[in-house]
């Protein structure tokens, strides 16, 4: 596999489409729903840093080691995409084997629970496995981020293990890093899942 070229994905909630300057103002209005930097267990940007974020993720983009995605949320009426919601990336991409990590996920607070969650990681993993040809994808997250957490086991992501004191945190506290995998053999099993999910939805 190449590097990981931008692409548009379509699903029942959600589409996901390539990060952009222009995307600024709605991912602030977005993050600023529920004030999602006051969490201290994740790393979402305030207002002020939210240019400076765009900037990280499009250089890591040209490096080959990021795509990162804007969320929208799509109108229930006509399905076309609307309002941001937030933001997601493919990282840590490895291309030879191929393999990489679906992760720096965030979304509103008024999004979450509604479907849009498990609809972005349905169109995240299946482009990964079914067009990428992925042999896995990974998923990282805090010790004590118990919503994020039970949000990938519920996908069927099985737990690797936890990484003690990888990061440090805006508040000083060391990061316990929890890793969790899903193998391409597992995927059509996940995805009927997955779908089952999303049909139950309206």
């Amino acid at each position: 596999m190449t590097r990981i070229a931008p692409i548009t994905l379509h699903g029942k909630y959600v589409t996901l489409e390539p990060l952009s300057e222009d995307h600024h103002d709605g991912l602030v209005e977005a993050a600023s729903d529920g004030e999602l930097w006051n969490l201290w267990y994740t790393s979402v940007p305030r207002p002020e840093e939210m240019y400076d974020e765009i900037q990280r993720r499009l250089a890591m983009q040209s490096e080959g080691s990021m795509v990162p995605f804007t969320t929208r949320l799509n109108d229930p009426t006509t399905g076309e995409p609307g309002k941001i919601i937030g933001m997601t990336t493919y990282c840590d991409i490895n291309a030879e084997l191929p393999r990489l990590e679906i992760g720096y996920t965030w979304n509103a607070a008024s999004a979450q629970g509604t479907g849009t969650n498990p609809d972005s990681k349905r169109l995240l993993l299946g482009h990964a496995f079914e067009t990428l040809n992925c042999v896995a994808v990974e998923f990282s997250t805090h010790w004590m981020n118990m919503q994020s957490r039970q949000a990938i086991a519920r996908l069927g992501a099985k737990q690797d293990g936890v990484l003690r004191a990888t990061s440090r945190m805006a508040d000083g506290s060391l990061r316990d890093t929890v890793i969790f995998s899903i193998i391409a053999s597992e995927w059509p099993q996940i995805r009927s899942g997955l779908d089952l999910r999303l049909a139950k939805k309206r």
